[in-house]
């Protein structure tokens, strides 16, 4: 099988896990980019403050989300461009928790996806001093990007895991995960929930995230 999956990364408003305020995107067919595409978000209501400290991080301010859609809006978009793919995220845990949290505030279906944590396949990869994903990264010869702008951090892990892939020898993501002794989980959808129902897949590359 190919090197298929599609890498995510969250941005969050706050400390709620629901509080997303931007997305970013990265689909690989066969070990190499083949899209992108990130947008700002509208936290879902009553998570929807922004603080400092998250402000700071990120950059993203009330006023940039003002006229983004909310989260209702565009998990469509989100479902359409992910597909049926393996998600990847670096410290996937967060960004699975913010995706699931921010469906069970606003009422959203959401798909179970699977996915593979790029966090955990660093560290069984590469002997470095620090696993964050800047560091991680230049590690797979992804260089100077725009951390913590969500386009910018899903590219940076898709490299991640595509040059880990190859060091490795495997060809696709469950290989990668067996060789390396990880598990590639599923995120738990309630048994009477409805599917989502998906908006026709981008046909361009979305803008990056500001």
């Amino acid at each position: 099988m190919p090197l298929d999956f599609t890498a995510i990364d969250f941005e969050t408003a706050n400390s709620s896990s629901a509080s997303a305020c931007a997305v970013g995107l990265a689909r690989v067919r066969d070990g190499r980019v083949v899209a992108t595409a990130g947008w700002l978000i509208q936290p879902p209501a009553g998570h929807d403050r922004f603080f400092e400290i998250n402000m700071g991080i990120h950059g993203i301010r009330p006023e940039d989300v003002a006229d983004a859609a909310d989260w209702s809006t565009q998990l469509a978009d989100l479902v359409a461009f992910a597909g049926d793919d393996i998600l990847v995220a670096h410290n996937a845990g967060f960004d699975m928790t913010v995706l699931r949290r921010a469906c069970e505030v606003t009422g959203d279906a959401y798909p179970a996806y699977r996915y593979l944590c790029s966090l955990q396949v660093s560290r069984k990869t590469y002997e470095l001093d620090s696993y964050r994903l800047p560091v991680v990264a230049a590690a797979a010869g992804h260089l100077d990007f725009a951390h913590h702008d969500a386009s910018a951090d899903a590219l940076a892990c898709a490299h991640i895991v595509i040059d880990a892939a190859a060091r490795n020898g495997a060809q696709d993501a469950v290989e990668l995960a067996m060789l390396l002794g990880l598990r590639i989980p599923q995120i738990p959808v309630p048994a009477d929930a409805p599917a989502p129902s998906p908006a026709p897949l981008p046909l361009t590359t979305g803008a990056a995230v500001a």
